[in-house]
């Protein structure tokens, strides 16, 4: 006899047969069963891509040889960030950056972000439009990555974020030339293979103090607000180049400061610091001394000293005469002596 299996909660075998789910590719009718078979059946169409993948643009994202960790988690949140992007090894510090065009075309990318790291603590960031230009070189500052940060914030991988830019992108020209540049590296094209067909994520590129604040964050179905995922980052703008990775100078910035001279400042006002408070130390020293000298000293000492006649200077031209050493006559031998002692 054989065992019927039961459901937790004690209950028996159910007679009911589960619905099957009949998916149809054309989107017409099934087949013609039995009536039963069509009422347990459910039909579901395919889904129907209403679009075409036109816009081919891909990201090469890699770096340069003496990064930290930090750089490389920062590259590999921002693959993370971008479907169309792609990955390649660490390019030789000995190289031209000329090199990365060629590197772009093997790979077939159209746009690179590229991390050019240099005595192991300063990060220059290149975006460039491969291979006619134009490029821009950043000075990458106050790095956060996902890891680091552990916001509350989540989102789809492979979703497509919004951009939102600061109003003061369309006042400059420089910062317009920049937010075109942005839009067509950090925008996920419309229909990727990679992609997911959602926005639930926002980038937003801030101008502050000069600077271009990027930061990401979450959209919230339910009232629309926003929480932040990361990465973050600051990119301080150096110059602007007509072509790839070089050419004429299209832009500079006169309030970029280079990270040598702000060091060199820092340790110059480090030693004005320390000689003050040498000078310091000096001064207080030459006062208790002072003081000390002070007390010692009795103001009423010189009260009855009345100055001495000055003497006329008498200089001697000749030699003084010899004195005669006189011999005393009376003067008795040292053996006289003795005996009238012992007497």
């Amino acid at each position: 006899m054989s065992t019927s299996k039961r459901k937790r909660g004690g209950q028996g075998p159910v007679d009911k047969k589960a619905k099957k789910v009949k998916f149809v590719a054309d989107g017409g009718e099934a087949p013609s069963e039995t009536e039963q078979e069509k009422n347990n059946e459910i039909t579901v169409p395919a889904p129907v891509s209403s679009g075409k993948w036109t816009n081919k643009e891909r990201v090469l994202i890699f770096s340069s040889r003496g990064i930290n960790f930090r750089t490389r988690h920062l590259m590999q949140d921002l693959r993370t960030m971008m479907p169309h992007s792609k990955a390649d090894t660490k390019m030789d510090r000995k190289d031209k950056l000329f090199v990365i065009n060629e590197v772009c075309e093997i790979k077939n990318c159209n746009k690179c972000l590229f991390f050019e790291a240099k005595k192991k603590q300063d990060l220059y960031m290149w975006i460039s439009n491969s291979p006619h230009g134009p490029s821009a070189k950043f000075l990458v500052q106050n790095i956060h990555t996902l890891a680091e940060l552990k916001m509350t914030g989540n989102c789809l991988k492979g979703s497509r974020p919004l951009l939102s830019f600061d109003p003061k992108f369309d006042k400059e020209p420089q910062y317009a030339l920049l937010k075109e540049l942005f839009i067509q590296t950090f925008s996920t094209p419309r229909y990727h293979p990679k992609s997911q067909p959602f926005v639930d994520h926002v980038f937003t590129f801030t101008i502050v103090d000069n600077r271009i604040w990027f930061r990401n964050y979450q959209i919230i179905e339910e009232d629309a607000s926003l929480v932040e995922i990361g990465p973050r980052f600051v990119l301080n703008l150096i110059k602007i180049f007509q072509g790839s990775f070089g050419g004429p100078t299209l832009f500079e910035n006169p309030d970029f400061r280079s990270p040598n001279l702000h060091r060199r400042e820092i340790r110059l006002a480090a030693a004005a610091r320390v000689r003050e408070k040498q000078m310091v130390k000096e001064m207080q020293k030459m006062k208790r001394s002072d003081a000390k000298q002070g007390f010692a000293e009795d103001v009423t000492a010189d009260v009855f000293l009345t100055p001495a006649e000055e003497k006329p200077v008498h200089i001697e031209t000749e030699a003084p005469e010899p004195k005669v050493a006189k011999k005393n006559k009376h003067k008795a031998f040292k053996r006289q002596r003795m005996q009238m002692t012992r007497r």
